[in-house]
């Protein structure tokens, strides 16, 4: 037992030293003095090498300063607060594309002026998050004004009437239901229910019907976790039908976590355990080079997405927050082993030493194939807030009596492990 609370100790050291590091690289070359929000189009040692603003990497970086202002101490610095602020008001004053209308940008320029739509509720969940997590910090209800009435549009858009995100009806188009869609819904829940009584009760059938959205993508008697289902839960034809994504699955999992613990049901955190952790990570891990599959075929044939085979960050962030979220739940030892599996591979490839922060793009042999910080997807986000929930559960660990020692996993799911 003590050496598994010695091993605990220095992975918390060092995951509160790389957060620290990571935290770092963003305050020194993310902010836009002049126009408040965040530069993410990052080069390896920060320059900026495109001045564009996504609005999804500007509301998770919002959020993620505003959490880490609210949660851990040593990050209570004015430094983080009045740049969360200021990315909040240029989200408030230049997200949405026609005011009063709440459809807001995907990209927009350096100074605010709207460049591309998407089609769907994305730039919309990380303007929600935003806003709720800034009001936690200020306590100014404009912006919990903000979250309530933009969460409560995606509801509309989402479970009533999708005509106002701009997606044509075409007859040749089945009618699917991508995951994304139903677990963001789910993490918003969290989101703003946390510590809201009011807001946990308005929103409680909502995370029911989300929860129950995703756990339909377990599909082929259990044995698959599809990306892509019918809109009654049933398996879709061709390519669209079998794509699987290891690292949403994994994702989709210590969320639906977070919800089974709201609920008390631990007959479905069970299943959750081994449906959306354990069977995407034995069906995902790289059994040759390590890492996680960015995209598999559930047949075994090739995926048509030319980066199946690299290793992304954002999967491996996820897989070490299931891993740990569910240790530290059940206390199975085989999940602990998989953390350090994953935390292993992870430190090992995409840290950077030399310059701070994480490499995004792997090859399949783990080796960087981008060079940037940051750009149009990743940003301020799927790094440090594993790195923040990770310390803070390793920290609620090493403050129980007992812990149970890390089992291996079984085969096949150990097999290229180093």
């Amino acid at each position: 037992m003590e050496k598994e609370r010695e091993t605990l100790q220095a992975w918390k050291e060092r995951v509160g030293q790389e957060l620290d590091r990571v935290v770092a690289f963003w305050l020194e070359h993310s902010h836009d003095q002049e126009h408040g929000g965040f530069f993410t189009c990052l080069g390896r040692d920060g320059q900026v090498y495109d001045d564009l603003k996504y609005v999804w990497l500007q509301g998770r970086q919002v959020w993620m300063y505003c959490h880490l202002y609210r949660r851990l101490e040593r990050f209570r610095r004015p430094e983080l607060l009045d740049a969360a602020r200021a990315g909040g008001e240029f989200l408030l004053h230049s997200a949405r594309v026609a005011p009063p209308a709440k459809k807001c940008a995907f990209v927009l320029t350096r100074d605010g002026r709207p460049v591309k739509v998407q089609r769907t509720i994305f730039s919309e969940c990380f303007y929600t998050m935003a806003m709720n997590e800034l009001w936690r910090v200020t306590g100014e209800a404009r912006y919990q004004s903000e979250a309530v009435e933009m969460m409560d549009q995606i509801i509309h858009w989402v479970r009533e009437d999708p005509s106002g995100l701009g997606r044509p009806q075409l007859p040749g188009a089945p009618a699917t239901e991508s995951m994304a869609v139903p677990m963001m819904l789910l993490n918003l829940v969290d989101q703003l229910g946390e510590e809201d009584e009011e807001l946990a009760g308005k929103y409680a059938e909502l995370g029911d019907w989300c929860a129950q959205r995703v756990l339909q993508h377990v599909q082929r008697d259990g044995q698959a976790v599809l990306e892509h289902v019918s809109e009654d839960g049933e398996e879709l034809s061709g390519c669209l039908g079998r794509h699987q994504n290891p690292g949403h699955a994994l994702e989709a999992g210590w969320f639906l976590l977070r919800h089974t613990h709201r609920r008390g049901d631990p007959v479905l955190r069970a299943h959750i355990i081994d449906k959306f952790l354990l069977l995407p990570f034995r069906s995902g891990w790289d059994p040759e080079h390590g890492g996680l599959f960015s995209f598999q075929d559930a047949d075994g044939l090739c995926p048509t997405q030319l980066e199946w085979a690299m290793k992304l960050w954002w999967p491996h962030s996820e897989a070490m927050i299931a891993f740990l979220m569910g240790y530290s739940d059940g206390g199975d030892p085989t999940l602990l082993h998989v953390f350090y599996q994953v935390a292993e591979y992870t430190f090992r490839q995409f840290r950077d030493p030399e310059y701070g922060e994480w490499f995004g793009y792997l090859n399949r042999e783990g080796k960087v194939a981008l060079t940037i910080k940051g750009g149009p997807f990743k940003g301020c986000f799927h790094v440090p807030r594993c790195l923040a929930m990770c310390e803070e559960m390793l920290s609620a660990l090493l403050s129980r009596p007992a812990l149970a020692p890390a089992r291996p996993v079984p085969d096949p799911a150990r097999r290229g492990a180093e």
